[in-house]
């Protein structure tokens, strides 16, 4: 209470700033009624089938989203979110009933809430455009996106920035859903054309890892200088990989390496081995572009040269 009083009354700015970020806030709340009020009996019972028809029907085999098309047919994202925003983990803790369930409803409730903020500001061509509120120019371009957007989970309201930081990487220690959680940009891992499913959590997200790091945008090596280049989400979640590391891999000194050395092509690997004493890493530029279906022709021209480009450094 003495720290409240402090921060609230005895310093004006602090709370002058508190005030600020709340009236910023921009709640993105779903349509009413597309749901009955009744929760599923059990967590195998819950409904993700909206969820599955817009991601076979909007979302290609790149992970690529029809922005355009669902702004016009929003009719399933609609209803997903109405399902989420009424039912949670938390809020109906009896429909989830182990952690691949719980786990899998939040990533999945990520990935559709980012489309949802994606069409509230539709057209845009990157979440960087989504600005803070203008009295908070300050912050970083990509927090009017990820922290002033809230989205409703189980009755609850957050923003994206909070469901990944405080929910997900607090409560789940595996980091493959680094590998799960799509920012709607193109830097990110790819949205799969089918939902997370708790009873295939596992196998889908060992599949994403696979993808993620055999992928030459995210992973590649450059035996010419000998350098390691990663995806910046090596560099920014580092910590979560340690300590899965430390967890998985008690009583060894291993690096970030060591995690992707075990993902790894082996072919790429033994490379990388050989050259491990004076192996360097670089972090690749992250690249904020939206992930809509509309800039295909663009990235794919962009994949092919960066792939024949690498082609040429590995020999």
């Amino acid at each position: 209470m003495a720290r409240l009083q402090t921060w609230g009354w005895q310093s004006p700015a602090l709370f002058l700033i508190f005030l600020l970020l709340a009236a910023g806030c921009t709640s993105i709340r779903p349509p009413l009624n597309l749901v009955e009020s009744t929760p599923p009996a059990a967590v195998e019972n819950f409904d993700y089938s909206s969820y599955e028809r817009l991601l076979a029907g909007y979302v290609n085999e790149r992970g690529q989203v029809d922005y355009g098309g669902l702004s016009e047919n929003p009719g399933d994202v609609d209803l997903f979110y109405q399902l989420i925003a009424a039912y949670s983990p938390d809020s109906h803790p009896q429909l989830f009933s182990n952690d691949d369930a719980r786990l899998a409803y939040w990533i999945n409730s990520y990935n559709l809430t980012t489309i949802k903020g994606v069409l509230h500001n539709y057209p845009i061509t990157s979440v960087a455009e989504v600005a803070p509120p203008p009295l908070l120019f300050f912050f970083p371009s990509k927090s009017g996106f990820f922290y002033f957007q809230r989205f409703t989970y189980g009755g609850a309201e957050t923003s994206l920035y909070y469901l990944e930081n405080s929910v997900i990487r607090k409560r789940f220690t595996d980091p493959r859903y680094h590998f799960a959680l799509n920012c709607a940009s193109s830097s990110c891992p790819q949205l799969p054309r089918i939902p997370f499913y708790p009873e295939r959590l596992e196998e889908q997200l060992e599949a994403e890892a696979v993808k993620f790091i055999n992928s030459v945008e995210n992973v590649r090596y450059d035996k010419l200088e000998k350098t390691l280049h990663l995806s910046a989400i090596f560099d920014w979640y580092e910590e979560d990989f340690l300590t899965w590391l430390e967890i998985t891999s008690a009583g060894q000194d291993l690096a970030i390496v060591d995690y992707i050395l075990s993902y790894l092509k082996e072919e790429t690997a033994e490379l990388i081995n050989n050259d491990r004493d004076s192996l360097q890493i670089a972090y690749l530029p992250y690249d904020w572009g939206l992930n809509d279906q509309g800039a295909g022709a663009e990235n794919e021209a962009f994949i092919i040269f960066r792939a024949v480009d690498t082609a040429k450094n590995a020999r």
